[in-house]
């Protein structure tokens, strides 16, 4: 089979073309590798680090709970007296809720002795129409110098 030498050189041509692509994606493919393998050992790092670390914050949690657990116990009257006390916080919340969050007035059983500590201070805070009897009084405003 005799061929034409312009095919052959086209061919010739076509064939170096081929080859310089695929040196250049070969090169790429080295560069892509080469920063694959620094991306995996800089994870690699990064891992290590965040194991080292939690490996001393489970240390530093196991000295905590070391220490709490040796730490001695409240008095049994002051338990009593704290479980006593936050019972009654408990018991009186709902009747003081509204007051508590600026919606309603004193509780009614509860504003006797604050009542008569009001009426002793004097006639001048009872003649303010503005003041709410169930509140305490607004700070009065600072002159700025």
């Amino acid at each position: 089979m005799a061929s034409n030498p312009n095919d052959e050189a086209e061919l010739s041509q076509k064939h170096e073309e081929i080859l310089g692509r695929r040196a250049v994606l070969l090169q790429q493919m080295e560069i892509c590798y080469e920063q694959q393998k620094a991306k995996k050992k800089q994870q690699a790092m990064t891992s290590q680090a965040a194991h080292e670390r939690n490996m001393r914050l489970l240390e530093d949690f196991q000295k905590v709970e070391n220490c709490l657990q040796t730490r001695p116990l409240l008095h049994p009257d002051v338990i009593n007296l704290e479980t006593r006390y936050w019972a009654s916080v408990e018991q009186k919340l709902p009747k003081w809720e509204n007051y508590l969050l600026g919606k309603g007035p004193t509780p009614a059983s509860e504003a006797g002795p604050l009542q008569r500590l009001q009426g002793h201070r004097g006639t001048q805070q009872d003649s303010s129409p503005a003041r709410d009897k169930g509140k305490p009084p607004r700070p009065k405003p600072r002159s700025v110098v």
